[in-house]
C-alpha cells in the first residue's frame, strides 16, 4: 500500500499546494532543487498573492519542522532574500502590465522603423505608408 502523503510538501495546505503545482513545484525534490525563496517568488510571479507564511512554510518543509517553529532571525533573513529577489526582477501586477501596453510599451527609435501601419509625417499629422492622407478626413 502506498503512503497517501508521499511526495506531499510538508506545511503546505491545499490552496498553496495548487499554486505550487501550477508553477512546477510538485514534490519535495522540486522544492529542494529550487529552494524556499525561489519557489515563493515563482508563486508571486505567477500572479498569486501568497502571504509570508508560505515562504516560512516552504523553508520549514526543507528543514523538516513546523512553520511556526522558524526563528525570528531566519524569518528576517528569508524576508530580506525575497525582497532582494523582487528588487532584482520586479514583479508587475497585471494592471501595471496593461498600463505599459496602453502607453505603447518601449518606444522604438526612428532608425528601427521598418514600415507598415500609420506613421507620423513630422508635422504631427498621421499619414498612410503610401503617403496619402487619412481617408476618413
Amino acid at each position: 500500500m502506498t503512503d497517501k502523503n508521499a511526495g506531499k510538501i510538508r506545511n503546505v495546505g491545499p490552496k498553496s499546494a495548487a499554486w505550487l503545482r501550477q508553477v512546477g513545484v510538485r514534490t519535495q525534490d522540486d522544492l529542494v532543487r529550487l529552494g524556499a525563496v525561489e519557489a515563493f517568488m515563482k508563486v508571486k510571479r505567477a500572479g498569486f498573492r501568497p502571504s509570508l507564511n508560505l515562504l516560512y512554510a516552504l523553508e520549514c518543509a526543507l528543514a523538516d519542522c513546523h512553520w511556526a517553529d522558524l526563528p525570528e532571525e531566519r524569518k528576517a533573513a528569508l524576508l530580506a532574500a525575497a525582497e532582494s529577489a523582487e528588487a532584482a526582477n520586479p514583479i508587475k501586477t497585471r494592471w501595471q502590465k496593461q498600463a505599459e501596453r496602453s502607453e505603447g510599451g518601449p518606444r522604438r527609435s526612428d532608425d528601427d522603423d521598418t514600415g507598415g501601419g500609420f506613421r507620423d509625417d513630422g508635422d504631427g499629422a498621421a499619414s498612410n505608408p503610401d503617403g496619402s492622407g487619412n481617408r476618413f478626413d
